[in-house]
């Protein structure tokens, strides 16, 4: 069993006089900069001059600097912008004003794992990655719960990583959830794994695909929108709750008897296996982190192609219309969404 933490396990306390600079106010990052501040942490934001969001995080609150001020402010900086613009920010922005006995914290590996980002030795490397987006991280904490994380200790200059991690995973709300012992190694290559394989990958086209072929057959799109789509968050939050026992249990035995007997045919077991080894063997030798780094180096053609298409595909522009007369109607704050 890997190790795991609670708040129990987590002192909040050992921020008690730390500077934390959150660069980014996106998804994680406002969530990270508010819950720490909700927990009473000396908390700032790090943008470029300019942002879009600059007005948003003084507007909830939080001071906010440019990403060389904050970095230089902070005690611990934690990089919470996307994988693929950390590299030159963090050498431009945030490596200059980085001094002996800082903490550095990502949410994410994938720029340690693949050394697009090389720290000082004298620094701590850490890293909290809540499993789940943003908005959630941010909504259960308001709700007194919290999105179970995992802790990674790359360096461990000061003697005080492990400690101060764990203290800010209890401040994002974490440690209500449970804190994980892992490694960057590990957290990038699986995380990129679920994502492409199952989570973001394998979901999206399992859905496209049921979608697209009882629209083929003639059934109407709504019908199929609900079907294919809708209802796979309330499949979701049964299995979350008690596992794929729960949700068996709460479906119908017709409902079963079908998981048992067509899954497989959708999704044959060694042909599936193959496919899915093939994805993580790119991951692993760094294959798809060199095509992502190259896709951004050249344009994002390909991204914003695949991007434009999905926004255009049926299964987007119904969906669009039906969730206006749901019970959230116009609704579109991600906080809510696991609400």
């Amino acid at each position: 069993m890997a190790k795991m933490y609670y708040e129990k396990d987590c002192d909040l306390s050992y921020l008690d006089g730390k500077k934390i600079a959150i660069i980014g106010y996106g998804s994680q990052g406002h969530a990270h900069a508010m819950n720490l501040k909700d927990s009473g942490c000396d908390v700032c934001v790090g943008l470029r001059q300019g942002s879009k969001n600059w007005a948003n995080a003084e507007k909830a609150g939080l001071q906010v600097k440019t990403v060389e001020e904050a970095a230089q402010w902070g005690d611990i900086v934690m990089i919470l912008i996307n994988d693929e613009v950390q590299a030159e920010v963090y050498k431009k922005s945030i490596a200059p004003n980085l001094s002996s006995g800082n903490m550095l914290m990502f949410a994410h590996g994938f720029n340690i794992r693949y050394q697009q980002i090389v720290p000082p030795a004298d620094v701590d490397v850490v890293m909290i990655a809540p499993k789940g987006p943003g908005h959630t991280v941010r909504s259960t904490y308001v709700n007194g719960k919290g999105v179970p994380c995992l802790i990674a200790v790359e360096q461990n200059a000061t003697g005080d990583a492990y400690k101060l991690g764990l203290a800010y995973a209890a401040g994002i709300g974490g440690a209500r959830g449970g804190v994980m012992e892992t490694t960057f190694h590990d957290e990038t290559e699986t995380d990129l794994f679920g994502e492409q394989a199952i989570l973001c990958g394998g979901v999206v086209e399992l859905m496209k695909l049921g979608f697209e072929t009882l629209v083929e057959a003639g059934y109407e799109p709504e019908n199929a929108y609900f079907e294919c789509i809708h209802e796979m968050k309330l499949i979701i939050d049964l299995i979350n709750k008690g596992g794929v026992a729960a949700m068996n249990y709460s479906i119908s035995d017709t409902a079963e008897y079908g998981e048992y007997v067509s899954g497989p045919r959708v999704l044959p077991y060694e042909e599936t296996k193959k496919n899915m080894k093939a994805v993580l063997k790119d991951i692993q030798d760094g294959t798809f982190a060199g095509k992502w780094i190259a896709e951004n180096k050249n344009g994002r053609t390909f991204f914003n192609s695949m991007r434009a298409n999905l926004a255009k595909h049926q299964m987007e522009t119904v969906g669009a219309e039906l969730r206006k007369n749901m019970i959230w109607g116009g609704d579109t704050d991600l906080d809510t969404a696991s609400n």
